[in-house]
């Protein structure tokens, strides 16, 4: 059976003497605009960094059999168990207990500073290997791991290291040792002007691992970036005992089969870590009676801050139900047909107990209490129905996960009669289908049981597969058969590929081929360059590494997040040798396709002969419409004043010829005029109002007080705000707000498509950062709005031409994006029906 993972106890042995203390600069993550920062830490801080990564891997997996503690030496007290029980072993003190880590131990980790007395490290690694043993006395499956940080700097005593090494080897401990700028072959990394006795140390280390079996020393510069390398979670999967069957044991035992297997899981879908959402909680006001609330005197600052702090709550989901009446029920007087137990009131609160599950019939709800419909029995186990070729297996067609099935462990019997089928089956080169069972009475699952040899166990892998009306069968025209308006076949159209382009991109997809493209083997041939099983999830393994910076780091803007590890970059981008390569097929395409830049189309200002009046309704539909700057608005308002003039002064020969730019309010059906409108001014020109060197400050007349999305521009609102990462449940809140608004106003026919383009990304935004109950809130309030009288059923109408993209969020959907939604997917179907 595969190995579990966890069942170890890491005990860290860190260094804090004075050499320790000794700082050293770190280059860190360019700036924004490309420059470099860096920023001085010790040599113990340095190394603890790792320890700190180490600790936050155990806490992010979370497996109880995942423990650590921590010991020092070169502090200046004693307090170890060694040197309880027979004296010596000075400087040395257990720092940490073995235990489950928590935030507590990273917490207490990063209080550490350098002492003013040396340790001797030999004495940590008697004392950890001690403390460990004492530890696993009754744990027998478990192993111990030693992790020494140091710099290499404070004498060793070596007198009885043969002794010592014999010792933890007896125990079965692994020891690791990382040096801070220690000599590593490997990675051709040698330090310059080292120190005799770290010279000496180093050799001293290398010959002490080399005694004890699995244990190696590297350097703290590339054990902390392969610390950051992605590595695949591994879990021990609970065995699950169930039966397989071939044949019907029941009515027909004599040609039936039963084997007693055991069933655990081959795969796991992994995830990004999920976020908490915290919220500012409601202070109560303060009760001068209140000894421990109320603040202090007067001019007593901490009292003020106390008054003053926010505390942050986090967000749990509740469900509540309550009653709501239709408004056509209460119009007709139907209001004791709503009765539950004798709840009228609109509102009211109803316990889950009372309620009864209903299913939907036309326009009404039918209930269906608990048990009423029989259900389809089952008995536990997995049956096999039947035996195909393997040839003929559809790997689209798998679903979910991949389960083992193993012959009973404590049944020899068993595991022969699991072995004989596995091997016939293997032999034959067949699958078989069958029909799983979880419990008696549960939904049976169809899938296919493939056959599996390992060296020393044969088993079967098991895969969920679709039933037959899950699959869905569609048929296409081809894409080179194109008929015109008579219905003749067109041979020449720029839709259809000539014969040059085919083999132009024929050559280019030849020339991309990856097959061929990694390193050679032994033999000199090339591999594959895409292996599945070094290709990993950037999303999981990111977010990974930036909770774990985070976890360590006590200012992110001073120490950012550095780059994600090489491996997990390397299948982002093709292979430069590839590109190269494929270079004279891309010149190709681009002569056989005529493919040419498209410069940026840039609007030509638009001259009228009149000027239109402001009007609120048109402010509303005109969303693209730019706000005006301090010059223009002086501009417009001197407008009457120069008319005004020109009605006085009609025979002043002194005129200032003035444009008026184009408004992308204006018609498009009104001709373009190429004379400017010339307006008279005096005499004596008045002087123009110098520009504040300041940029004038622009608010949006059309935003509600307290809405953060305005009705000029509401899509660029939102995604201003959505940028801004903290107010994204109030920016979901207020688009929504804002489109009901706009639907229910005149002529919000002419915004019809604006509107579609912000319900898209509300959806969207919904559908990634967890909102999925307000999107499927908002949609429903927008339907009884567009629906009732005075509405706007034309906009209704134009929602479900799109209704595949902006349907309510099911189940289904919300559970591939790591969300959850209680809407089925007929309950979506049908929301669009009526």
């Amino acid at each position: 059976m595969p190995p579990g993972a966890g069942y170890t106890v890491t005990m860290f042995l860190v260094d804090v003497s004075p050499s320790m203390a000794t700082t050293r600069t770190l280059n860190l993550t360019p700036g924004p605009n490309g420059e470099p920062r860096t920023k001085q830490v010790t040599h113990l801080q340095w190394s603890l960094q790792f320890a700190m990564l180490k600790i936050q891997e155990m806490i992010f997996n979370g497996r109880k059999t995942d423990q650590c503690g921590v010991i020092l030496f070169g502090t200046e007290e004693t307090n170890n168990i060694v040197n309880r029980k027979d004296g010596g072993y000075d400087h040395v003190t257990e720092f940490i207990r073995i235990a489950q880590p928590n935030a507590d131990t990273l917490a207490k980790l990063a209080t550490l500073e350098a002492s003013n007395v040396t340790g001797d490290p030999v004495d940590a690694i008697v004392v950890g290997s001690e403390t460990v043993h004492q530890y696993l006395g009754t744990k027998r499956t478990w192993t111990g791991k030693l992790v020494l940080l140091t710099d290499g700097e404070s004498p060793i005593q070596v007198e009885k290291w043969e002794a010592i090494a014999k010792n933890v080897k007896g125990f079965n401990h692994r020891l690791i040792i990382v040096g801070v700028d220690f000599d590593d072959d490997e990675i051709d990394f040698h330090e310059e002007e080292k120190s005799h006795i770290k010279r000496e140390n180093e050799i001293f280390y290398h010959r002490f691992t080399a005694a004890i079996p699995n244990s190696v020393i590297g350097t703290l510069s590339f054990v902390l970036q392969e610390v950051t390398k992605p590595e695949i979670k591994q879990t021990r999967s609970a065995l699950i005992a169930t039966t397989l069957r071939l044949g019907d044991p029941d009515n027909h035992p004599l040609e039936a089969l039963e084997i007693a297997v055991k069933t655990s899981k081959c795969t796991a879908l992994a995830r990004p870590q999920s976020w908490k959402r915290f919220a500012p909680r409601e202070s109560k006001p303060t009760n001068a009676m209140d000894v421990d609330s109320a603040p202090t005197k007067d001019g007593d600052e901490d009292g003020v801050e106390d008054a003053k702090r926010i505390v942050w709550a986090q967000l749990r989901m509740r469900t509540e139900y309550h009653v709501r009446h239709d408004d056509q029920d209460e119009d007709e007087g139907n209001e004791d047909t709503m009765d539950v137990d004798g709840v009228k009131k609109r509102g009211a609160k109803v316990e889950k107990e009372q309620l009864v599950r209903g299913f939907k019939y036309g326009s009404s709800y039918v209930p269906c209490p608990d048990e009423q419909f029989a259900k389809l029995s089952t008995h536990k186990g997995i049956s096999i129905c039947g035996f195909f070729n393997a040839d003929n297996f559809r790997r689209e067609h798998s679903m979910g996960e991949v389960q083992y099935v193993w012959a009973n462990p404590d049944s020899p019997p068993q595991q022969i009669a699991l072995s004989s089928l596995v091997k016939a089956m293997d032999k034959l080169n067949m699958f078989a289908i069958a029909r799983w069972v979880t419990r008696d009475d549960m939904e049976p699952k169809m899938g296919v049981l493939s056959p599996c040899q390992f060296e020393k166990v044969d088993c079967f892998l098991w895969v969920q597969m679709p039933f037959a009306d899950d699959v869905r069968k569609y048929t296409f025209s081809p894409l080179r058969n194109l008929l015109n308006r008579k219905g003749e076949t067109v041979t020449t159209h720029p839709y259809l590929p000539t014969y040059e382009q085919m083999e132009a991109m024929d050559r280019f997809v030849d020339a991309m081929d990856l097959m061929e493209a990694g390193e050679k083997d032994d033999d000199g041939n090339r591999s594959s360059w895409f292996d599945t099983r070094l290709s990993y999830n950037p999303a999981i393994h990111r977010m990974k590494q930036a909770l774990f910076h985070g976890a360590i780091v006590q200012n992110l803007a001073a120490d950012p997040l550095p780059e994600p590890h090489p491996e997990l970059t390397k299948y982002l981008e093709p292979p430069k040798e590839v590109l190269e390569h494929a270079k004279e097929a891309i010149d190709g395409c681009r002569t056989a396709f005529a493919i040419k830049k498209v410069p940026k189309r840039v609007a030509r200002p638009r001259k009228n002969d009149h000027a239109r009046a402001q009007d609120d309704d048109n402010e509303i539909l005109l969303l693209d419409r730019v706000a005006p700057s301090t010059h223009s608005q002086t501009r417009s308002h001197s407008k009457p004043e120069a008319s005004g003039s020109q009605s006085q002064r009609q025979a002043s020969p002194s005129v200032v010829k003035q444009a008026i730019p184009r408004r992308d309010d204006d018609s498009a059906t009104e001709p373009e005029s190429d004379e400017d409108v010339w307006l008279p001014s005096s005499k004596k020109r008045a002087k123009l109002p110098t520009p504040s060197p300041e940029p004038a400050i622009v608010t949006d007349p059309q935003r509600a007080p307290g809405r953060i999305i305005g009705m000029a521009a509401p899509l660029a609102d939102f995604k201003h705000n959505i940028s801004q990462g903290d107010v994204v449940s109030k920016a979901v809140e207020d688009l929504g707000w804002v489109v009901k608004e706009v639907v229910l106003r005149p002529f919000a026919g002419r915004r019809h498509a604006e509107l579609i383009t912000c319900l898209n990304e509300l959806r969207e935004v919904c559908l990634q950062e967890d909102e999925i109950d307000a999107w499927n809130s908002i949609l429903r309030e927008l339907k009884m709005e567009c629906t009732k009288e005075p509405a706007n059923p034309a906009f209704w109408g134009e929602m479900k031409k799109h209704k595949g993209d902006l349907g309510l969020i099911t189940t289904s959907e919300a559970a591939r994006h790591g969300g959850k939604s209680n809407i089925l997917d007929s309950s979506a179907e049908e929301f669009w029906s009526d």
